[in-house]
């Protein structure tokens, strides 16, 4: 075994998954990035190699492509010793479900879903090697209720958090730790920051920026917690939305989602 241990992180390249790495970085540890062809990860990974001391291998390739993951990951397990996963890399949108091409829907559900089971699964007997192993799953709010206009990318989330948890009970008793994270609103780019100022007060209630979010879900994942709902106002909502019934926590999200199409 390597004694060298290693941080895989995917969807690496921008957002929350580049926060992660630069947190990572900062706590001394060593760095798997995976993320598409023609991003920065590999400059990513260099500077923050020279700033932290630390040790950081990029892997670009599109993981919805299940033959290049299980080649890739066969290819890391071979040659570094990884004892924390952090699966986010993951997409969504807005947009009525006529108007969502089978193509974007099949995308959803092979990088939420798909992607994330198997490069779980692969991964599984190697980190149980390690005395003390983590896994960090990003689900969403979103995988709470179902949502009109987004309908798939919810679902999808939903999957994540179920899978995560179901994990986390079987390998109960074992030296590894299964965490799923339910972010609220995220500015990462500028097509979701204007989807969220559409909504006004409502779509930036429980808005963290990415180096608080990052920093709240590595602490906690590290702390062996199963659920984290980072920041006090998404808790909050989390409480308030499981006091309604279904059919109206469904519309009332739905309606102000609707409002996002327009900037999709």
């Amino acid at each position: 075994m390597h004694t060298a241990t290693y941080t895989l992180i995917t969807g690496a390249s921008s957002g929350l998954g580049k926060e992660f790495a630069i947190q990572c970085a900062a706590l001394g540890r060593n760095l798997i990035l995976i993320a598409l062809p023609g991003g920065n990860c590999a400059s990513i990974a260099r500077n923050l190699a020279a700033e932290f001391g630390i040790k950081a291998e990029v892997f670009e390739f599109d993981l919805t492509d299940s033959l290049a993951l299980q080649s890739h990951v066969e290819h890391i397990m071979t040659h570094f010793n990884v004892d924390f996963l952090i699966n986010n890399a993951g997409m969504g949108g807005t947009s009525a479900i006529m108007d969502t091409s089978l193509e974007r829907i099949d995308q959803i559900i092979q990088l939420n879903v798909r992607s994330t089971a198997l490069i779980t699964r692969l991964l599984i007997p190697h980190l149980l090697k390690n005395p003390k192993s983590y896994i960090m799953n990003i689900s969403s709010m979103a995988a709470f209720t179902p949502i009109a206009y987004k309908t798939v990318y919810p679902a999808s989330k939903a999957f994540i958090s179920s899978f995560s948890l179901g994990l986390r009970e079987e390998f109960a008793g074992t030296g590894l730790s299964v965490s799923v994270v339910y972010p609220g609103p995220i500015m990462t780019n500028s097509n979701t920051t204007r989807r969220i100022i559409s909504q006004g007060l409502k779509g930036k209630m429980g808005l963290l920026s990415t180096p608080e979010l990052a920093a709240i879900a590595l602490r906690r994942t590290l702390l062996h917690d199963p659920v984290i709902i980072p920041g006090l106002m998404n808790r909050i909502n989390h409480l308030l939305m499981n006091l309604l019934p279904l059919g109206m926590k469904l519309r009332i999200v739905s309606r102000e989602v609707k409002k996002e199409i327009q900037y999709a």
